[in-house]
């Protein structure tokens, strides 16, 4: 690995070049969580860089959109070989910024990679043009065109993979792009940015600009924007619908938070069950918005698996992102203060403390917490703890009887909507739960965060506006035209009632 040297901050990315300014509107520094002492960099950001990157965007759309798809394929190929080359510096910044194991961003990077081809070789089939025989002589011809400049707002959790999971698509449909990073990991996105220019886009088509809060605003509110392709919190992605209302033209997909269940029945391979669910809690450090935050369990096997899942879980390897660990830290000391309160929320309510999650020391200074695991002894749909997306490695356990509907109640009693899990030998309860729990990911004897770009992703409720992304992210890149094509001539013996006088 390279040594840990501060990333020197090129600017924004605005009409194929970086540009800074000598008057800048403010800074801010970025620390590693797994390590305060490791800054990563200091940058600043200038209001007025925004709507120059919307204008090149727009400016840069008609070129691009009358390119071939084959063009637009040659250059996201070129991407790819170079997302290839710089993978192992892809993933020791995304190491950096969130703090998640290297191991770990080294799959986010390959899974950047690996959408290309996703996107090129599968998912623009679903938008590839359509024609059918209507009558005689005319044709119905669908076809799929692009919308114009895209807003993409990047999350931290994942600062790679799910903002390129709206660029790629939103590319090769024949978009442009201006994306806004996360404010707590923008050298990630300014690496992407690297890769972009290097792969020799044409001026205009990729644009960055960094920022922060105020920067997204002014990028979602810019009047040459189209759309706005979100991933992050139910709070910002609401703020994003309150603050467009009156920009109704513009298309909106909001990816947004999860309260996700697994349901473990009796008759659950149980060592599975730990190990999946085990994976879904506390991956990431629950910084997901897949992870597992509801076990319910058959009172059947419900003291089995609650000891074996505790034991395993204190046995997780918590540290530094370049050791051998499963766990870094969260994201921030904000981040830590809400998972550290939500476990005296739910103790407050009700939910016995059986592994209390807590600040943890280590040989670096960071924000690394302990998992924690909360026993909940009696459903109430208004708790606070029980309905809140903590983003913390927290895991509440119920016990349900021999009713599977009695724990279908409690997986829709969350305004979220996006994952659920069944563990069971018998497939008509995972059926059951796929027809009846409203959610938008539903695995069977599978961790609640397993997702593939070959699917939909997406969630109902709070965790989504029925945009789903991944494999189906190149419709809510598109407008679907239809045509009807009539090559015959006039046939005077057709004419309508009342025009057959008319001279023509």
């Amino acid at each position: 690995m390279k040594d840990l040297q501060r990333i020197p901050f090129k600017g924004d990315f605005i009409d194929g070049r970086f540009i800074r300014t000598e008057l800048p509107d403010g800074e801010w520094r970025i620390n590693s969580p797994a390590d305060l002492n490791d800054e990563v960099a200091v940058l600043e950001f200038k209001n007025d860089h925004v709507e120059m990157a919307c204008e090149a965007a727009r400016k840069a759309f008609i070129s691009w959109s009358e390119k071939s798809l084959d063009e637009r394929k040659s250059y996201l190929q070129r991407l790819k070989e170079i997302y290839i080359n710089r993978k192992e510096e892809l993933a020791q910044t995304i190491s950096r910024e969130t703090g998640k194991p290297y191991w770990e961003a080294l799959t986010e990077a390959q899974a950047m990679i690996g959408k290309i081809d996703i996107t090129l070789n599968h998912s623009m089939l679903l938008v590839a043009e359509q024609t059918r025989e209507i009558g005689a002589g005319v044709q119905g011809v669908t076809r799929f065109k692009p919308r114009g400049a895209m807003a993409v707002v990047g999350p931290f959790n994942f600062p790679g993979h799910l903002a390129n999971g709206h660029i790629v698509p939103a590319l090769a449909t024949g978009n442009t792009v201006v994306f806004k990073p996360s404010d707590k990991t923008p050298m990630t996105g300014q690496l992407m940015a690297e890769c972009f220019a290097d792969a020799g886009f044409p001026d205009g088509v990729f644009n960055l600009v960094q920022g922060l809060g105020n920067t997204g605003r002014k990028l979602v509110l810019s009047e040459n924007i189209e759309g706005i392709l979100f991933t992050g919190s139910y709070e910002v992605g609401l703020k994003i619908k309150q603050e467009t209302m009156h920009h109704f033209w513009k298309i909106l997909a909001l990816e947004m938070g999860g309260k996700n269940a697994t349901v473990i029945w009796k008759d659950a391979d149980i060592e599975k069950a730990v190990y999946e669910t085990l994976q879904g809690a506390y991956l990431t450090s629950g910084q997901r918005c897949s992870c597992t935050s509801r076990i319910i369990l058959h009172k059947d096997i419900h003291d089995e698996f609650t000891e074996r899942f505790y034991q395993a879980a204190k046995k997780i390897k918590i540290g530094h992102w370049s050791e051998d660990v499963f766990m870094g830290p969260l994201i921030s000391a904000d981040s830590m203060e809400k998972y550290i309160r939500f476990q005296e929320i739910g103790g407050r309510e009700g939910a016995e403390s059986m592994m209390r999650g807590k600040a943890l020391e280590t040989d670096r200074k960071g924000y690394y917490v302990t998992p924690s695991i909360n026993i909940v002894k009696e459903f109430n749909p208004k708790s606070v703890y029980q309905k809140s997306e903590i983003f913390g490695p927290n895991a509440a356990i119920y016990k349900v009887g021999d009713d599977f509907d009695e724990a279908l109640k409690i997986i829709n009693s969350s305004s979220y909507g996006l994952a659920m899990s069944v563990f069971s030998q018998n497939k008509n309860l995972y059926e059951r739960a796929a027809l009846r729990a409203r959610v938008g990911l539903v695995n069977w004897n599978r961790t609640t965060n397993g997702a593939s770009s070959l699917m939909p992703f997406g969630g109902m409720g709070k965790s989504g506006n029925d945009r789903p992304s991944a494999h189906f992210a190149v419709y809510y890149c598109t407008v679907p035209v239809a045509s009807l094509e009539d090559s015959n001539g006039l046939d005077k013996t057709k004419l309508l009632p009342g025009l057959d006088d008319v001279p023509l």
